[in-house]
């Protein structure tokens, strides 16, 4: 039977995704921290509509999703793998991993036409996220001098990831080298990643840490020392600007106001060589009732339109520091990210 790498093997109880033969199993992360609940996708279509509903979520864990939802395709015919890429594809347009993912699953069915390679290449992608997790996180951590204060934003743990997690992998890694003393993490409106599963994940590893609402982040940097900002990425431009949660750009200015770096933690695949900045990277904008309503309940007048982006581009020139599990890109530009990325 072929099994993917649990998260548990990385230091973490957590298991966002969890491969059986014929079934992937994804931790519902709408509902969490009140409830653990599995569910169960079957197709490609099932697991499409998982990702586009934010079951799972998270660049990596996208990718590695929908590397699983080919590998239920191919239990079909070639027009059912097909169907599979188109409606994956679909599911989430800014997560670069997710195409990534794709395009390396296409590969493998092109050459082998065989479910069982499709299987063996999904799990391969789950396991080399892990492996790379972790060694971004060591990369990241040794950036943090001890005693570091660091604020983080959205969910970029092993919730968002094959296990242990990028900016809150760096976070984890460094506060087991006792390289930090305090964590802050945002809320994340309006999904409240920060608030639900960020949380659960700092609570349950036992790391020190305080929930801020977004709009504190000024008043936290102008007032206490925070050292380090670090973030995720759903997708980086080959000059490294970076699309991340709604939100980022904002932390990134205030963060260069104020005196506190910004890391941004990624994996390779997160790369877009093919755009050359941020501007050509595709911004998702969701429903408007994700702002009007919380859980089915108005909290805006009925009626009320919204502009609901969720990701937005932070520039290079407000980053201190990409991380992936190639190296670390100080002072990100085209010619650096060059450097690290085409050279591998």
């Amino acid at each position: 039977m072929m099994t993917s790498t649990r998260a548990g093997t990385a230091g973490s109880a957590v298991q966002a995704l969890i491969w059986a033969p014929n079934c992937l199993r994804l931790l519902d992360q709408r509902l969490l921290p009140a409830e653990e609940t599995y569910i169960e996708c079957r197709t490609a279509a099932e697991t499409a509509a998982a990702i586009h509903d934010m079951v799972v979520r998270g660049a990596p864990a996208i990718g590695i999703a929908a590397a699983y939802g080919m590998a239920l395709a191919a239990q079909g015919t070639a027009e059912a793998v097909d169907e599979a890429e188109r409606v994956l594809a679909a599911s989430r347009p800014t997560a670069v991993n997710l195409h990534w993912a794709l395009r390396r699953m296409r590969d493998v069915w092109t050459h082998s036409h065989s479910a069982e390679a499709m299987t063996r290449e999904a799990i391969r992608i789950h396991d080399e996220d892990l492996a790379q997790n972790l060694r971004m996180a060591e990369f990241g951590a040794e950036l943090i001098a001890p005693g570091a204060r660091v604020l983080t934003h959205c969910n970029t743990g092993a919730l968002a990831t094959g296990g242990h997690g990028t900016a809150l992998g760096v976070i984890r890694t460094a506060y087991a080298q006792g390289r930090i003393a305090q964590v802050y993490n945002t809320e994340t409106r309006p999904w409240l990643q920060g608030a639900r599963l960020t949380a659960w994940e700092l609570m349950r590893e036992g790391i020190p840490a305080k929930l801020i609402a977004d709009g504190a982040a000024a008043h936290l940097m102008s007032t206490q020392r925070i050292d380090w900002v670090i973030v995720g990425a759903d997708r980086i431009a080959a000059n490294g600007d970076t699309a991340n949660k709604i939100g980022t750009h904002t932390l990134a200015v205030v963060a260069r106001q104020y005196g506190a770096k910004f890391m941004v933690v990624a994996p390779s695949g997160t790369f877009d060589l093919s755009c050359a900045a941020g501007s050509g990277i595709p911004i998702e904008e969701r429903t408007a009732t994700e702002l009007t309503e919380f859980r089915g309940q108005a909290v805006a007048p009925v009626g009320m339109a919204a502009l609901n982006p969720v990701f937005d581009v932070t520039p290079a020139s407000l980053i201190d520091a990409i991380v992936c599990e190639r190296g670390v890109i100080e002072t990100p530009s085209t010619e650096a990210v060059r450097a690290i990325i085409s050279t591998h």
